[in-house]
Order: structure tokens, then C-alpha cells, then sequence
């Protein structure tokens, strides 16, 4: 059984975050959750908000563009821009805040993203290093609650693998 629960290390002097997550799913179906809109968009926001993908082209150089919808009808744009897409594996990527057309909100620091992915029989760990280029950047994305939001979201993919488990 998956432990269910994120493990998130903060290493300032790297300007890293760290994060440790396993799932009881295959690796098949657990990268597919994490590179098909469709399914992003049914876990990826953290409740009540939730994530509708504008563009996908998951590929090198391809990108995500979506956006985090409220409640409210609050809008929040963010863009991910694929850098190294090794199937089942490895995927790199800088993710941005943005306007609808996918134009860089620089009030906001990029993210660098490296998600690794193992898995062994019906269990995957996801291995993801978040980097920033200065502590400050990682310290402003900590405190808008960046480590509560992917907690849930990734709540959220263990609902949705475990009703979609093949």
C-alpha cells in the first residue's frame, strides 16, 4: 500500500523543493495521468478549484496551457513549457504564470520542474525536484500555499486512479 502522503523537503541553499509521492497504479497509468489534459484537468487543482486545459502538446518543446478556475469564476493562467519527455520515466519542464494567451506573468518566478517516475507491479513513485533561480522565488511560491495545493491535487490523482485502475 502507498504511503498517501507527499514527503516535501526544502533545500534553500539548492533553491530546491523536493517531493516524494507513490501511488498504488502502474507506471503506464500513472504517466499517462500526468501527460493527457483530459485527465490532468480531473485532479490536477486543488479543491473547489479546478484545472481546465486550454492547449497540450506534450512532447520536447511542446506546451501546456491551462488555466486553475474558482469557484468564484476566478481565472488563473499558468503555461508548461516541455523540455525532456523520456516516456515513463522523466519529464523536465519550466512552468510560468500567464495570461489566457500564454504570455509570461513576470511578477511571478519560474518553476523548474523534473519529475521522475519508477514503478514496480501496481505501485509508482513519483520523484519531483522543483528549482528555482533564487530562494527567494522558492520562499514567494511556498507561501501561496504551494505545498498545501499539490498535496490535494495529488489527493486528488489517488481518487482518480483508484476509480480508473485497469
Amino acid at each position: 500500500m502507498a504511503t498517501k502522503e507527499a514527503v516535501f523537503t526544502k533545500d534553500p541553499d539548492n533553491k530546491k523543493l523536493t517531493v516524494v509521492r507513490a501511488f498504488d497504479a502502474p507506471l503506464t497509468q500513472v504517466w499517462e495521468a500526468w501527460t493527457t489534459g483530459e485527465i490532468l484537468d480531473q485532479w490536477w487543482a486543488p479543491k473547489p478549484y479546478k484545472a481546465e486545459t486550454k492547449t497540450m502538446d506534450f512532447r520536447k518543446d511542446g506546451r501546456w496551457l491551462y488555466c486553475m478556475a474558482g469557484p468564484q469564476g476566478d481565472r488563473h493562467w499558468c503555461r508548461v513549457d516541455y523540455h525532456t519527455v523520456e516516456p515513463h520515466r522523466l519529464i523536465t519542464s519550466a512552468a510560468k504564470f500567464c495570461d489566457e494567451a500564454g504570455n509570461e506573468n513576470k511578477d511571478f518566478p519560474t518553476m523548474y520542474w523534473r519529475k521522475e517516475f519508477s514503478g514496480t507491479g501496481d505501485r509508482t513513485t513519483v520523484r519531483i525536484e522543483i528549482t528555482f533561480d533564487k530562494t527567494a522565488d522558492m520562499e514567494t511560491i511556498i507561501k501561496m500555499g504551494f505545498q498545501e495545493g499539490l498535496t490535494m491535487g495529488l489527493g486528488n490523482l489517488d481518487q482518480y486512479l483508484a476509480a480508473h485502475t485497469r
